[in-house]
């Protein structure tokens, strides 16, 4: 147990659940950057709705919709550092594990601070069809981050996470990994999309596209390929491939933008009376 407030000494005990041998690649850091990703990204800059706050997913509304499956196995990795410390909501937690994962995998250090509180009950929780869906394309992704506040150049930069972790039929539909180091945070997705060719996966699954001119079959999926065929998307993608750091640098100040969504601490209450926060335990 970490003592109330030190999140050095929290960091460590999430890097300490990190290493899964029995867990996709060995490990979940992918899952647990996901899950804060995911636990942002329903913001709705309109309505101030949705955001990192919250914590929705531990309900039906939030947790079972079907852009957030597989997401209960991070969760469960985090439970017993929720229960060793109460002291930390939920919100808090997930949001700054996903910090704490992208940096052990090689990633930037993401500027972080706490003060998220989780919802009360559901009723507080978002809509559901807030996610990207990774059938569709360049217009969708627009919607999506359009309404969280994001820009073209961000959209590709956070299109980086998927240089990390894997799909899997049984969550998503979709299948393999985007790279061959899915472990590793780096500017591969970038290099796999402008160097390699991407053909039409012959399955019954969904739409997706396979490579393995590397040895081994890596994919990518419709959203992914509507980065190289959007003439506003694809110059990012190109100055990425080319420059490690500068995605590095990009890709910090994009996902601290996300993970800032919807918070609100003493200095940024609430519009009216619309939403009711709690410390509560659940």
């Amino acid at each position: 147990m970490a003592p109330q407030g030190d999140y050095a000494a929290l960091r460590d005990e999430i890097r300490g659940v990190l290493k899964q041998k029995d867990y996709d690649d060995g490990s979940c850091a992918p899952v647990l950057l996901r899950l804060a990703w995911h636990a942002s990204g329903t913001y709705d800059v309109a309505t101030d709705t949705g955001g990192s706050e919250g914590a929705g997913m531990r309900w039906e509304q939030e947790g079972a919709d079907p852009s957030n499956a597989g997401l209960e196995h991070a969760r469960a990795f985090l439970q017993p550092i929720k229960e060793a410390n109460p002291w930390i909501s939920y919100s808090d937690l997930w949001v700054y594990a996903g910090v704490v994962a992208l940096e052990a995998m090689g990633g930037p250090l993401v500027p972080w601070k706490p003060g998220r509180r989780d919802f009360v009950d559901e009723s507080f929780a978002p809509p559901r069809g807030r996610l990207p869906d990774a059938s569709l394309g360049n217009d969708h992704l627009r919607q999506i981050f359009y309404r969280m506040g994001f820009n073209d150049q961000e959209i590709v930069a956070l299109s980086g996470a998927h240089s990390l972790g894997r799909c899997h039929s049984t969550r998503s539909g979709f299948e393999g990994p985007w790279t061959v180091t899915p472990t590793r945070f780096s500017n591969m997705y970038y290099k796999m999309l402008t160097k390699y060719e991407w053909q039409e996966k012959k399955w019954d699954g969904p739409k997706q596209f396979r490579n393995d001119d590397l040895g081994e079959e890596l994919m990518m999926l419709p959203t992914d390929l509507s980065l190289i065929s959007d003439p506003s998307f694809r110059p990012w993608v190109d100055t990425y491939a080319e420059s490690k750091e500068l995605f590095f640098e990009d890709f910090k100040k994009a996902f601290a933008k996300l993970i800032e969504l919807g918070v609100r601490r003493a200095d940024r209450p609430a519009k009216g009376d619309k939403v009711e926060l709690s410390k509560a335990k659940l």
